[in-house]
């Protein structure tokens, strides 16, 4: 069977509707039986033997013209890999966009590539497994287009990778009440409490504790962050009051002080605890619940703060959700945006 090109589209004919569309899911259907295909299903389809050419080309000749972007647009070979890949996993795809698309509930969203749908379905059930985003690994991929799909990343050996893109949910359970504003003393990068309210450090798990109760000492010492987000909560009293705190923050980590105190209130806002990510590469690591440090379980997450308008390096991506998948904990990226706060929940995903 062959195929040819009318109208821009490669169209198959004879039983192709019933062949290739109804009982494999490849294509949009035409007038009578026949179909037309993407080029990524074409070249599927020629690889298997299923077509003999396309206009009286085969498939080396028709995967080195679209690899080249002549037929399948420059992304073509990076598409082809990741249709081939789904394809061998058992899945049925299709591109995602007008007419494979129709009767098909998709987010829409114009950086989608294909739509995966679940095992045994094709597009004509209307339930879609994955949206997927093809990426090459020296490509940028911008944080702001994260949050609703799957990123497919092909590596310079042709082998796919794939990761999970969502938006977190943040069921914290862990308050402070405060009653009254005590004092704290501003070191060079962090500050002290001498007389810590009761449960500051036991039950909402701010600061560490600076030596033994067993010495005779209460004190906690406390991170910019935290002593910030105590001050403007009113729990905290230190010199200058909030805006010194922020300004010393600026004077010791930048412009970047602001974005990890935001990120920081929002979690606790939220009833979660954020400490400190050092150990992990990250900005912090999360609890979200703290009934005493005595029986602490461990974090769920790593958050990795971001400024505005950043874009991931593929194996940035892959290092930072390798080395939470490592520790057991997810991946959680933030930056701010319009004056609010974007989450985006990053996981390792075998199809």
């Amino acid at each position: 069977m062959d195929a040819h090109v009318e109208d821009g589209r490669i169209v198959v004919g004879g039983d192709a509707r019933q062949r290739f569309h109804d009982a494999r899911g490849y294509g949009t259907p035409l007038d009578g039986n026949r179909i037309a295909l993407a080029w990524v299903e074409a070249a599927h389809l020629l690889l298997r033997e299923d077509i003999a050419s396309v206009d009286g080309v085969g498939f080396e000749t028709f995967l080195e013209r679209g690899a080249g972007g002549v037929d399948g647009g420059d992304r073509a070979a990076l598409c082809f890999l990741v249709y081939l890949d789904l394809r061998e996993r058992g899945f049925y795809c299709s591109p995602a966009r007008e007419p494979w698309v129709d009767g098909v509930d998709w987010s829409g969203a114009e950086s989608v590539d294909f739509l995966v749908y679940p095992r045994g379905k094709g597009p004509g059930d209307g339930a879609v497994a994955y949206e997927v985003r093809v990426v090459g690994e020296r490509e940028s991929i911008p944080a702001a287009e994260l949050g609703t799909g799957t990123l497919a990343i092909v590596d310079e050996e042709s082998e796919v990778t794939y990761f999970e893109t969502g938006r977190p949910d943040w069921d914290g359970q862990t308050t402070f009440e405060v009653t009254t504003a005590v004092d704290a003393t501003l070191l060079s990068d962090r500050a002290l409490c001498w007389e810590p309210p009761e449960g500051l450090h036991e039950r909402a798990f701010y600061g560490q504790p600076l030596g033994s109760r067993d010495e005779g000492v209460d004190a906690i010492q406390l991170s910019l962050v935290e002593t910030a987000q105590l001050v403007a909560a009113g729990a905290l009293s230190v010199e200058g009051g909030y805006d010194a705190v922020v300004e010393r923050g600026r004077a010791v980590e930048g412009e970047r002080f602001d974005r990890r105190l935001q990120v920081y209130a929002a979690l606790r806002e939220r009833g979660v605890v954020p400490k400190t990510g050092f150990k992990f590469g990250a900005d912090f690591r999360t609890y979200a619940a703290v009934e005493s440090i005595d029986d602490l379980g461990h974090s769920e997450r790593l958050v990795r703060v971001l400024p505005e308008g950043f874009g991931f390096a593929p194996r940035d991506v892959a290092l930072d959700v390798r080395l939470a998948h490592g520790v057991r904990k997810q991946l959680v990226v933030a930056w701010p945006e319009d004056g609010g706060l974007e989450w985006v929940a990053i996981e390792r995903l075998t199809p």
